[in-house]
């Protein structure tokens, strides 16, 4: 084998050096292009290309089955031996894994398993390179200057086991952030995208919008702390839920853990959550948010484990029609709550049956706050589910359906559970970038909500 062996060779190859039990290797293959921005001019540009293999090996002992995972960056034809022998020792010892379950045994064969890596490059830019330049000028001649970047990542990743799972599956995952500064830098704002292929990104548009929240900048007004209306726009709602799904661990609900854990006993699956008909969601197969059919699991945790890598993933309801209807599970953790297996999905969806833009929820809005983001969010109290963190990059003030100009910034204490429950109204959904999870987590579409009592527990003196 070379040193430019093809990723599922490399599979093939670890497969066949294992002496465990069992054993799974995760192949990923990654290119990056990016471009960024300071001062209404391009500053840098550059591709990248990576390489990552993980081996997890199982060896059945008279007490139970062990895990060993390693994984290593840029691994050559001479590295991988020495790579599959370390899981093995890992393996060996490790005491019996509690979420030990035979490996998923194999299906179908992804018919592309053995092409080459898909592969982005720069020219994933040809048409949003010369928008953003004809924005530069815009923006130059209305006196205010844009810096931000643009990311483009395609990552095949190719998962082979033992028993005979051999699947793949191609990544895209492009995120743009722009800012607009005033040229005293006095002034901020923020805007951001998710995309597939930076077709659907008009940076006219979001400078358009930049634009116009710097206007309303020019006033400013102070406000203390208090409970306002407060409009949470789609991005700052899919900070909120993401961390909400990454604390819905059906084993901790059910030990009693978590905001999802019922008094005296169990899980709360099967509670009202919400008033509204609010349904959160997950499905690989969402159009413009296809993600991963089958589980990837890199390690074992509460929420995920690595004997069920292959399983195949489906749509699933967490919340349905405002009712708590899953809480993620692991084979291991399903059998041990009595709960129906659903793995994690890696994307998000709110819906909540409303039609009107954030525009319009503004238009009907008598006095409130409009938020732009949140970011620095941190977790306070796993019984609630309480989190805390700042506004940034521009807080408005409504009177009358109108902005009327900008506010200070908040920190804010809030659980997205009790959150839910207060909203008055959503919105309609659509794909959003999260700005506190973006390097994470960027396939979710949301609704602006409005929260007749957002709780902004002190004055901030953040941007």
């Amino acid at each position: 084998m070379s040193t430019s062996s093809k990723p599922h060779e490399i599979v093939e190859r670890a497969l066949e050096l294992s002496t465990a039990d069992g054993c799974v290797v995760i192949a990923e293959e990654s290119s990056t292009a990016n471009l960024r921005w300071a001062g209404n001019a391009l500053t840098t540009n550059g591709l990248t290309r990576g390489r990552t293999l993980t081996v997890i090996a199982t060896v059945d002992g008279k007490e139970g089955t062990a895990s060993g995972v390693v994984s290593r960056s840029a691994v050559t034809a001479h590295e991988l031996e020495p790579l599959v022998r370390a899981a093995e020792a890992a393996a060996r010892g490790a005491g019996p894994a509690e979420d030990a379950r035979p490996l998923v045994e194999a299906g179908p064969v992804s018919e592309d398993f053995t092409d080459a890596p898909a592969e982005t490059t720069s020219a994933v830019f040809a048409d949003f390179a010369p928008a953003l330049g004809e924005s530069f000028a815009r923006a130059r001649a209305g006196g205010r200057e844009l810096y931000g970047f643009a990311n483009h990542e395609l990552t095949s990743t190719y998962l082979g086991t033992s028993t005979g799972v051999r699947l793949r599956h191609d990544q895209p995952n492009g995120t743009l952030e722009l800012n607009a500064k005033s040229p005293d830098r006095s002034r901020s704002a923020w805007a951001g995208r998710a995309t597939r292929d930076f077709k659907d990104v008009d940076p006219a548009a979001l400078d358009a919008e930049l634009a116009k929240r710097l206007a309303w900048a020019e006033r400013r007004i102070d406000l203390p702390a208090g409970r306002y209306e407060t409009l949470l726009p789609p991005t700052a709602v899919a900070d909120l839920l993401i961390y909400q799904l990454w604390s819905s661990s059906a084993r901790d609900a059910a030990e009693g853990r978590t905001v999802f854990s019922k008094p005296g006993g169990g899980t709360r699956v099967g509670d009202t959550l919400a008033e509204l008909p609010l349904s959160l969601r997950s499905d690989p197969a969402e159009p413009g948010l296809e993600s991963a059919p089958f589980v990837i699991a890199h390690a074992s945790g509460d929420d995920s484990s690595v004997f069920d890598n292959g399983l195949p993933l489906t749509a699933t309801d967490w919340i349905r029609d405002g009712k708590l209807d899953r809480l993620v599970t692991t084979r291991h953790s399903a059998e041990l709550t009595g709960l129906p297996l659903a793995p994690a999905v890696d994307n998000l969806i709110l819906d909540g049956g409303g039609e009107r833009s954030l525009q319009e929820m503004v238009a009907d809005t008598s006095r409130g706050l409009l938020l732009t983001c949140l970011w620095y969010i941190r977790e306070v109290d796993p019984a609630t589910l309480l989190l805390t963190g700042l506004t940034r990059d521009g807080v408005y003030l409504v009177e009358d359906g109108e902005v009327v100009g900008e506010v200070n910034n908040f920190r804010f204490n809030e659980s997205p559970v009790g959150l839910l429950s207060r909203a008055s109204e959503a919105g309609r959904t659509q794909k959003t970038l999260p700005r506190e999870w973006g390097d994470y987590f960027t396939r979710a579409a949301m609704p602006a909500l409005r929260v007749p009592d957002f709780n902004m527990s002190s004055v901030s003196q953040g941007v």
